[in-house]
């Protein structure tokens, strides 16, 4: 890892990184933050995602979640090689899951290896050997991860009729952190 960083110029090991995930795309790219400025380090390839355009609403769903999330566990011992546990659901997603009376909003999302996915990003097993040793050198408090639904550099987020309403303020949350990112 320590060479992607030398090419962008960057310490290593990072203080703070991003995962920036564009369902679409089926890509992961790489930022990190050195004096206040992000830069790109290097792009993965989702080996497979499950679900649509929109935001995961439940339980069983099989749905990637869209919005803006923290690594809040890594486990060496996952049945899917390695994994990187999500804050989901995190408070936007538990405010408005509780606004609609939806009791089980989901859990256990995860960034994991394997090629196989319902409702987590699988990353195949040596991006997520890079991903997971890189996320232990920079600690779990240093890492953001965005999920849109596509590269907001394509065009606007919208959400169709079908979504919830609240879809277009989750949008319009991740097009302002996707600015940092050059979105």
């Amino acid at each position: 890892m320590k060479r992607y960083f030398e090419q962008a110029g960057l310490s290593y090991p990072p203080k703070n990184i991003a995962l920036f995930a564009m369902k679409e795309e089926m890509s992961v790219e790489l930022w990190a933050e050195e004096k206040g400025r992000w830069s790109y380090v290097k792009r993965y390839n989702i080996e497979k995602i499950s679900g649509k355009k929109g935001p995961k609403l439940r339980e069983g769903d099989k749905q990637v979640p869209e919005g803006i999330y923290r690594v809040s566990l890594l486990n060496p011992n996952s049945r899917f090689h390695l994994s990187m546990k999500l804050d989901y659901p995190n408070a936007f997603d538990r405010k408005y899951a509780k606004l609609e009376g939806r009791t089980s909003p989901g859990s256990n999302i995860f960034i994991h290896g394997k090629q196989a996915s319902t409702g987590c990003l699988a990353m195949g097993d040596y991006s997520i050997e890079e991903l997971f040793l890189l996320a232990q050198r920079t600690g779990l408090d240093n890492i953001e991860v965005v999920i849109s639904p596509h590269d907001p550099k394509k065009g606007k987020l919208l959400a169709s009729v079908n979504q919830p309403f609240w879809t277009q303020i989750l949008y319009r949350n991740i097009e302002q952190q996707a600015k940092k990112f050059g979105r």
